[in-house]
């Protein structure tokens, strides 16, 4: 079955690996890429967005500019230090010369859901504006879609930007909020398994010989990434988070999930902890009659990576 998706986007250095495998796969059809700002400004996002489709061949598809400010509080400070200045981490790539389609992020997601109701599922591998605003364009749009399928989160894990917040939700948090208060299925890939599956740095060396163009604009873009992640340990590492939702879809068998109630802190302390109740665990109604998500919570690495590397050999 191929899987009908929308890819809510920052690229991103693990933003274009993720993208790049969607693309290779036979068993999704990506609809279009909707930008948001998160790792770099959305302007630049779009930008890059584009880039990515140029550099796969794939102008064909829609590439949209969205929600470049948190839902409250000011302009993010972005991840530059992360992904660079150019989000790629300064590799020097020459930009896509096209242009972004008209609509908004928002818009766009709106139009697909109407267009193919109960066939999209919504992949969100950024923070959570374009997905919120739609909601608000489009109040029935869990039920236009097939699922929403999220990177971010840490359901029983630390965050990596505050003890307890993970970065596309701490991003913008009440957008989050917005989300996961919806009635749709969501399923959330977050730090409970990116961060237990690293890769060694040679696994982007054999993405760029199964594949020269994709695979090598990775590897190159991904040493600067790779720095980041090794500061301070005996051996490089790196983290491919954003391909995880997308793997999921490929492959279900691969991960293990824990069902419950999940909320999210909008306060300041805690802003973007995604707080999840395991059922069965509490019977306050501050929890059970909370919106449910289906938190991934174990991985197979060994056949994750060889999915990601078989299909980049497609």
């Amino acid at each position: 079955m191929t899987h009908k998706i929308i890819i809510d986007t920052d690229p991103g250095i693990d933003d274009a690996m993720a993208i790049f495998f969607a693309f290779q796969s036979p068993d999704i059809e990506v609809l279009g890429l909707t930008t948001v700002y998160g790792n770099i400004p959305v302007s630049m996002a779009a930008r890059n967005a584009l880039t990515l489709c140029d550099v796969a061949g794939r102008q064909d598809i829609p590439v949209t500019e969205g929600v470049g400010m948190p839902w409250v509080g000011p302009e993010s400070g972005y991840a530059h230090f992360v992904h660079g200045d150019d989000g790629f981490g300064n590799i020097g790539f020459p930009p896509s010369t096209r242009d972004v389609d008209p609509r908004s992020s928002a818009e766009f997601i709106v139009e697909m859901a109407r267009k193919h109701p109960g066939e999209i599922t919504l992949v969100a591998i950024g923070p959570l504006g374009n997905i919120a605003l739609a909601l608000r364009l489009e109040p029935n749009l869990p039920k236009l879609v097939k699922g929403l399928s999220i990177m971010g989160g840490a359901a029983f894990v630390p965050g990596n930007v505050t003890p307890v917040a993970e970065a596309n939700i701490w991003n913008d948090a009440h957008a989050a909020d917005i989300v996961f208060s919806a009635d749709w299925e969501v399923k959330m890939f977050g730090l409970d398994v990116t961060l237990f599956a690293p890769t060694d740095p040679k696994f982007v060396d054999v993405l760029a010989d199964k594949n020269p163009t994709m695979g090598g604009f990775v590897q190159k873009a991904a040493q600067f990434y790779i720095e980041f992640y090794s500061q301070g340990r005996d051996e490089k590492v790196c983290y491919f988070h954003d391909a995880f939702p997308l793997a999921h879809l490929v492959q279900p068998d691969l991960f293990e999930f824990t069902q419950g109630n999940i909320r999210v802190s909008t306060d300041d302390l805690n802003r973007g902890q995604t707080i999840v109740a395991p059922f069965g665990t509490t019977a306050s109604p501050l929890w059970t009659e909370a919106k449910t998500v289906q938190a991934a919570t174990g991985v197979d690495h060994e056949r994750l990576f060889q999915l990601f590397v078989d299909t980049y050999a497609l």
